[in-house]
């Protein structure tokens, strides 16, 4: 599969739609961890159990489509990464639920610990 670049600005103008992906992930994989601490003999929970991963994964299938992925796997602060290019490096810029915009990046090795503001004449 081909990878798909964002700009800064691309990354943002495609925020709206992630934003509501990320808020229906983070709502369902809360619910998914709370059900994984319940007996899992119980039929109807093994039931929602299935359900709620195979909504994970359809969501998850969805960001990928667009070209973004979701990162945070403790569906805590909803962490995405979108692929990008910048001085002909390969990075991803990094975005956080509770981001107004895509302002940061990092590379591929370096994870959000490395985060970096994006340089300021490509914002």
């Amino acid at each position: 599969m081909k990878v798909k670049y964002f700009t800064p600005q691309e990354a943002n103008r495609r925020l709206p739609y992630v934003r509501g992906i990320v808020q229906d992930l983070l709502q369902m994989g809360r619910n998914l961890q709370a059900l994984n601490l319940l007996p899992h003999q119980i039929p109807e929970i093994r039931e929602q159990q299935a359900i709620l991963q195979k909504q994970v994964e359809t969501l998850m299938a969805e960001m990928q489509e667009l070209g973004c992925y979701y990162k945070d796997w403790n569906f805590e602060i909803g962490l995405v990464d979108f692929p990008a290019l910048i001085d002909g490096r390969q990075v991803l810029l990094c975005w956080r639920s509770d981001e107004p915009e895509v302002t940061w990046c990092h590379g591929y090795e370096d994870g959000y610990a490395g985060r970096q503001p994006i340089p300021e004449e490509l914002l």
